[in-house]
Parts: structure tokens; sequence; C-alpha cells
């Protein structure tokens, strides 16, 4: 993927799906590779303090060509970090990958945060590493060279991830 992936994700359930992106990425014997936002910059102690944290986190975003959504049990519920970040993605015009832990291959209307539900500017993937990566390849390109029409239409998925 050209340009650093923004990662969205619950940090109090879905920690290991973000540290298997980032073990899959580190190991040499997978293809698999990517820019990782949050490896731009480091936050300080005062990471405790939201409006730093946000600041921070935009500063992050803004960096970013795609947002990828590890969409989990309880993603569509959180609101001071996750919703706060998928408005900016939003706010800013970027792609969005929802990658969904249960390896669901289309929107899943029990998990996805409303905010992102049946929107056009986001494609809806099973959390494997073929799909991840294939949408992480080609989701942004695709997504530039769509008219405000189709970026305003339903919800994407990939239809060869519908067997694996």
């Amino acid at each position: 993927m050209a340009g650093a992936a923004y990662v969205v994700f619950d940090g109090d359930n879905d920690k290991w799906a973000y540290a298997y992106m980032n073990g899959w990425k580190a190991n040499k014997y997978i293809d698999f590779t990517y820019e990782n936002a949050h490896d731009l910059d480091t936050m300080t102690g005062r990471a405790q303090d939201e409006q730093y944290v946000k600041s921070n986190l935009r500063a992050r975003m803004k960096k970013s060509t795609a947002v990828v959504v590890l969409v989990g049990e309880k993603t569509k519920n959180l609101y001071k970090y996750v919703r706060w970040e998928l408005e900016l993605a939003l706010e800013l015009g970027l792609p969005i990958i929802a990658a969904n832990l249960n390896e669901k291959n289309r929107q899943d209307d029990d998990r996805c945060p409303a905010i992102i539900r049946d929107k056009g500017c986001v494609v809806h993937i099973p959390y494997k590493l073929a799909a991840l990566k294939h949408a992480m390849s080609y989701w942004p390109g695709e997504f530039s060279r769509m008219s405000a029409a189709d970026k305003n239409g339903g919800a994407r998925h990939y239809s060869e991830f519908d067997k694996i």
C-alpha cells in the first residue's frame, strides 16, 4: 500500500487483531507490508489528556491514505475515540476498510458502527490476511477513481473473499 494506513480498533477488546497485523508485517516470511500511521510519531506522557490524544491522532490521520477499522463485537458502541476517528476519516474524505473480526465478507449490521454503515466510501472485508492485503493495496486507488455519487452509494465488498 502506498502511503500510511491509520488503524482504528477497540483497544480494550480487539488489540490482538491490531497486534496480528503488525506481526504479519514484521514476519519476513509473510508478504504483508504497510506503513502504520501510528508509527509516524509517538505520544508523550500527556497521552491521558483527551484533547492532546485527539490532536495527535488527527495529525496522524492527516498523513494517512486509508483507514482500516477492525470491527469487533463492541466496536459500534465506542464513541470517545472510535466514532470520533471515523467521523474524522469521513471529514477528510479517506477511503475506509472495515475488517470484520468475525470474518464476514459483507457489512455486518450487528457490529458495524452506524456512522459508516451503508456508506460507499467503505469496503467491508473479512479479517483475513489475503483480504486485508488486497483491500489495502487496491481500495485507496479504487476509491480515488469513484464519482461523488458512487462514494455516496451503499456498502461495498469484494466477492472473491466470499469463499475464504
